[in-house]
């Protein structure tokens, strides 16, 4: 009998948690816990099922900027988050993408990307 994976929860590299913890927050997600209440060095959100840890990295980590990992996150309705997000301001600022707005892709998906503080990669897709 073979184990049974249930779920994922990517550890996303940040400068301050704090601050990444609140643009998550704007994103609709919930802090699950923090390692300390001031400066936190570890963090947890969630939304929806959705879980995502904030892990402080040292000045020495982040000698490639543009070397971040993109993360996908399947929702039911892209173009409905993405409205979310855009009235509440969120996405002001963020992008450097050709999918800041949600398109239909040559791969078969309906998507948006966002780019966190410390430019990690979300990609928030659905299947056409």
């Amino acid at each position: 009998m073979r184990a049974k994976l249930e779920s994922i929860h990517p550890v996303l590299m940040s400068r301050d948690v704090s601050a990444s913890v609140r643009f998550y927050t704007r994103l609709g997600f919930s802090m699950t816990f923090q390692d300390r209440p001031i400066d936190p060095q570890y963090a947890g959100v969630l939304r929806d099922g959705v879980e995502l840890l904030l892990q402080w990295q040292a000045e020495s980590q982040w000698a490639y900027p543009t070397d971040r990992p993109t993360y996908r996150i399947r929702v039911q309705e892209v173009d409905a988050l993405y409205a979310e997000l855009r009235d509440s301001g969120v996405l002001d600022g963020v992008g450097q993408s050709p999918w800041q707005t949600p398109g239909d892709t040559p791969w078969g998906t309906r998507e948006f990307h966002v780019l966190d503080p410390d430019r990690n990669g979300l990609q928030f897709y659905r299947l056409l």
